[in-house]
């Protein structure tokens, strides 16, 4: 399958392109730079050069592809304001893709991320939510996934707090960097909250399985750890960067100060059974240990 692909660069994005390219697919690949045209180039991918702003270069990206897997998200998520701009910007982005495959039974793939359920571990069968910061996400995805009555073989991967490789990534990645900025290994709240997260080769795999055989209108979980307390993420962390591990104020993690205090496991038993998907690779708590002082 030839398969357009966008944020082919990230952490996410990365090993998905060389998941496709490892099992037979081509990959038609997004890039804003030339710096990252070479990386995509030199892995194999040939090259699309524009941004997720480009909304024609993507429908043109779409045109020539047997299926998309959408993956792109604006960097600049750390404030309230642009967390709520990126999500506007990919949402245009996806409903664009979207409407170019309407017909067409081509499958498209896209990412959001696990629900939280007050008191147990979210599963594929619980909907997004649709109030909070990240609101506009759900809409965008259910978006997406309605138009299976249109044509389109159109699925959602939703991914944990932390998706990880090498130590880096995701939530616990964003508690890291933090740590490195104020001198501390902070954590919100009492820190039993806990966290689901996959290593990013396993969520790459993931990815490939749902392109290639999943259902129309339908999610599912890429969730290797069910949920990791939050105060054993930052024990790991403060030890690899020795550094004292404590409760901070939500409000020291910016606009996702409310979302790290919540406690939010979530399940992907239903995507194993129905997909063979099985994680092999490192947990969250073992691969923090590739942080480096």
């Amino acid at each position: 399958m030839r398969v357009f692909v966008t944020g082919g660069t990230g952490t996410i994005g990365f090993p998905v392109i060389n998941e496709l390219l490892s099992n037979g697919h081509t990959v038609l690949a997004l890039a804003r730079s030339n710096s990252s045209a070479k990386i995509l180039q030199h892995a194999g991918a040939e090259v699309l050069l524009g941004g997720l702003a480009d909304l024609e270069v993507l429908r043109t990206g779409a045109a020539q592809a047997e299926g998309v897997v959408s993956l792109a998200f604006s960097p600049n998520y750390y404030s309230a304001e642009g967390l709520a701009d990126a999500i506007a910007e990919e949402g245009a982005a996806m409903a664009v893709l979207g409407e170019a495959l309407i017909g067409s039974d081509r499958p498209i793939v896209t990412v959001s991320g696990t629900p939280w359920v007050v008191g147990r571990a979210a599963t594929e069968a619980d909907p997004l939510p649709l109030a909070g910061p990240v609101a506009g996400r759900a809409r965008s995805v259910n978006a997406l996934l309605a138009l299976a009555s249109r044509g389109v073989r159109a699925t959602s991967v939703r991914m944990p707090r932390t998706v990880h490789n090498q130590g880096k990534g995701g939530f616990a990645g964003l508690l890291v960097d933090e740590a490195r900025r104020s001198g501390v290994a902070g954590y919100p709240g009492e820190g039993k909250q806990r966290w689901p997260a996959v290593h990013a080769l396993d969520a790459a795999r993931l990815f490939r399985l749902v392109l290639e055989s999943a259902s129309a209108g339908t999610a599912w979980h890429a969730v290797a750890d069910e949920g990791d307390a939050v105060h054993d993420i930052a024990t790991v962390i403060g030890r690899r960067l020795n550094l004292a591990v404590k409760a901070v104020p939500q409000e020291s993690f910016g606009p996702f100060g409310s979302i790290f205090a919540m406690d939010q496991p979530a399940s992907s038993a239903h995507t194993r059974d129905i997909l063979g998907w099985e994680p092999t690779h490192p947990s969250l708590l073992d691969d923090l240990e590739n942080i480096q002082p």
